[in-house]
């Protein structure tokens, strides 16, 4: 099957707004292709008709393409680290600005304020930004299937959940107050400024290597000296130096 993936690019960028151009070719492609082959499609030209009068297919095609695979405590072992390092930042800056960067269906901004009030961290502000409009809607409902929830102690999960279903639990809105979200492009918009952390996981592994380091650069652009960047457990900083980071524990990584 011959797909003419210029045109498509071109389209995306057009008419949804999105640089599929800056991820990784193969990766992608592979991706659209099977999404086509779910609905028995052989061009690009007809994909795109169909994105075009189909909503639903549209949503679909965001949601592919977007990777929303997450959950709270994504490398448990990690998070320990992370809020160890957390903990001991909050000394320094007393009000902390965070940065949750493709929040997802916002597991991960969540987990970030259950360590914030686990760890009597009352004055730190939490914004989770995610490209897709949908998964940011649904990240403010905070309703989640147990798999979602398979990281967090028994405890944890009565003290900030309730039963919403037979098999879908719901955030309780003190935890849900502490996170603002928002739509962002990490490709084409302004980033945040004068962030003490930036969470950004399992997405930049997605992204060629000019559009990765762009977007790490930027991230040491809002981040204040001394703030911090965690990123995902496959995605290691070569070279941190050159973007004004040095690497000062496992997958976290500090503004010179």
């Amino acid at each position: 099957m011959q797909l003419n993936f210029d045109f498509f690019n071109k389209w995306v960028k057009d008419k949804l707004g999105i640089q599929l151009d800056a991820y990784k070719e193969k990766q992608m492609q592979r991706r659209i292709a099977n999404i086509m082959e779910s609905h028995n499609i052989k061009t690009l030209e007809a994909y795109a008709k169909l994105l075009e009068r189909n909503a639903d297919a549209k949503q679909e095609f965001l949601e592919h393409i977007t990777i929303n695979v997450t959950e709270f405590y994504r490398n448990r072992d990690l998070f320990e680290v992370f809020e160890k390092n957390l903990v001991a930042l909050n000394k320094t800056f007393p009000r902390m600005k965070i940065w949750s960067a493709a929040c997802s269906i916002g597991a991960e901004p969540y987990t970030l304020a259950m360590i914030l009030q686990k760890n009597k961290i009352n004055s730190a502000k939490i914004i989770a930004t995610d490209i897709d409009r949908t998964i940011l809607q649904k990240a403010k409902t905070a309703i989640y299937k147990p798999n979602e929830l398979k990281n967090i102690p028994p405890a944890e999960k009565s003290e900030y959940f309730t039963k919403f279903s037979a098999d879908q639990y719901q955030l309780k809105d003190n935890i849900k107050r502490q996170v603002m979200f928002k739509r962002h492009d990490l490709l084409k918009d302004r980033y945040e400024d004068k962030c003490h952390v930036i969470v950004c996981r399992n997405v930049t592994i997605y992204f060629k290597n000019e559009a990765r380091d762009e977007v790490y650069r930027k991230f040491a652009d809002a981040l204040v000296p001394g703030g911090i960047l965690f990123t995902g457990a496959t995605e290691t900083i070569n070279f941190s130096e050159k973007f004004g980071l040095k690497k000062i524990d496992s997958f976290i990584y500090q503004k010179m």
